[in-house]
C-alpha cells in the first residue's frame, strides 16, 4: 500500500469512527454508519477534485471552501435534500470537533469549518405518514396461525404503539418491560439516552400471547431479546434486514388490498405514523418530542406543518377511537484496489 502523505488525518478519521463514536459517545450503528459515509463522501469529493489518489489527501485540503463545494454538489448534481446537506455538514464538524480535541494542528480547521452555516430549507416538506386504514390492513397481513406470523405482527404492533426507531425494537430486552398496573417499556435511544414508553392496554394482551410463544416461562429480569431470530438452533437479535424484508412484503400485499397503504413501507413511516396520529388527536408537541425521544422541539415541528386541523382529544381517546390499534387488538462482489483497503482500515468502509 502507498505511503501516506498525511497519516495523522486518516489515524483521527479512524479512531473517530472505531473508538470515539461507538466506545466513548456509544452512538448506534445508524448514526456511525451515518457520519461513515459522510467522511467517505467527503475524501472521495477531495479525490476527484483535486485528481490525486486517496492517499495524497492533507487536513489543508479540507478547508472551508473545499467542503462548502462539497455541499454545494450534493444539492446541485446529486440530488440531495437541504436536511441531508445539513446532516453532511454536522457530522463533518463533529469530526473536525474531535480531531481538534486530539490533535492542537486541527484546531485552526475547525475554527475555518465553523463559518459554514447550515442551510434553511425554502418549503417545509411534510411528514409522510400512513392512515389509521392502511395501518390497519397491513396488521391484517400476517398469517398469525404460524410463530414467524405472530411475531411479525407483534412487532409491528409495537412498533406503531411506541414509535420506536428501528434500532431501538432491535434493543428491547425483556428486563425493558415493565408489566404493572401502568404497563411501560423502556427504550434505548440515540445518545445512549432512555426514555420510558406506556403501553396501551390491547397491546399488552398481544405481548403477553408473544411472551406466551416466544418466551414460555422465561423472567423478565433477564436481558435476553424481545425479538430474535433462530439460526442453527442458536437465538440471534433479530436484523435489520429481517425486520425490513417483511414490512415490505407485509406493505406490498396491503397495498393490493387498499391504496392507502404506500408502496414502500419502511420502519421509520411507522413513527411518523403514530406521532401524526397523536398530534391530530391534541397531543402536545412537547409531549410528542419526549416521547419520540428527541431533545429539540424544532424536530416535531413537521407534524404541525403537515396537519394543521387539531382534534383537541386526549391520547387514551384517540387510542380508544380513532387508532388504527383498534381493529386487530382485539385477541457484492468487487475488486480489492490500495484504496478500498485504506477505506477499511481507517474504518471508511
Amino acid at each position: 500500500m502507498a505511503k501516506l502523505a498525511d497519516k495523522s488525518l486518516f489515524s483521527l478519521i479512524h479512531d473517530f469512527l472505531k473508538v470515539y463514536l461507538p466506545k466513548q459517545r456509544r452512538c448506534s450503528p445508524n448514526t456511525i454508519t451515518s457520519y461513515r459515509k459522510s467522511l467517505e463522501q467527503l475524501v472521495d469529493f477531495v479525490k476527484e477534485k483535486n485528481r490525486i489518489p486517496l492517499q495524497d489527501i492533507t487536513f489543508e485540503m479540507l478547508n472551508s471552501e473545499t467542503v462548502s463545494l462539497f455541499l454545494d454538489v450534493l444539492e446541485t448534481e446529486r440530488g440531495c435534500s437541504t436536511s441531508t446537506r445539513n446532516h453532511r455538514l454536522a457530522a463533518i464538524r463533529s469530526f473536525f470537533t474531535y480531531a481538534a480535541a486530539m490533535d492542537v494542528s486541527a484546531v485552526a480547521f475547525l475554527a475555518e469549518l465553523k463559518k459554514i452555516p447550515t442551510k434553511k430549507p425554502n418549503v417545509v416538506t411534510a411528514v409522510k405518514h400512513m392512515s389509521g386504514v392502511a395501518i390497519q390492513t397491513i396488521f391484517a397481513q400476517p398469517d398469525i396461525t404460524t410463530s414467524k406470523g405472530l411475531r411479525n405482527r407483534f412487532f409491528m404492533i409495537l412498533l406503531y404503539d411506541t414509535g420506536a426507531r428501528m434500532q431501538e425494537m432491535i434493543d428491547i430486552r425483556l428486563c425493558d418491560l415493565r408489566l404493572g398496573k401502568t404497563p411501560v417499556i423502556t427504550l434505548h435511544g440515540k445518545g445512549n439516552k432512555v426514555r420510558t414508553v406506556p403501553l396501551m392496554e390491547r397491546t399488552v394482551d398481544h405481548l403477553r400471547l408473544y411472551l406466551d410463544v416466544f418466551h414460555k416461562n422465561i423472567s423478565l429480569s433477564t436481558e435476553e431479546k424481545l425479538f430474535y431470530t433462530i439460526s442453527h438452533s442458536q437465538r440471534h437479535p433479530i436484523s435489520h434486514d429481517c425486520i425490513n424484508k417483511f414490512l415490505k412484503k407485509y406493505g406490498a400485499m396491503a397495498h393490493k388490498i387498499c391504496p392507502e397503504v404506500p408502496e414502500n413501507v419502511h420502519c421509520h413511516l411507522w413513527r411518523h405514523s403514530r406521532s401524526m396520529h397523536l398530534y391530530q388527536n391534541g397531543m402536545d408537541l412537547t409531549l410528542i418530542a419526549q416521547w419520540l425521544g428527541h431533545a429539540n422541539l424544532e424536530t416535531v415541528q413537521v407534524y404541525a406543518h403537515a396537519d394543521t386541523e387539531q382534534k383537541r382529544k386526549a391520547i387514551e381517546s384517540a387510542s380508544q377511537q380513532n387508532d388504527a390499534l383498534r381493529s386487530v387488538l382485539n385477541p457484492s462482489r468487487f475488486t480489492v484496489t490500495d484504496e478500498d483497503q485504506l477505506k477499511r482500515l481507517y474504518g471508511l468502509r
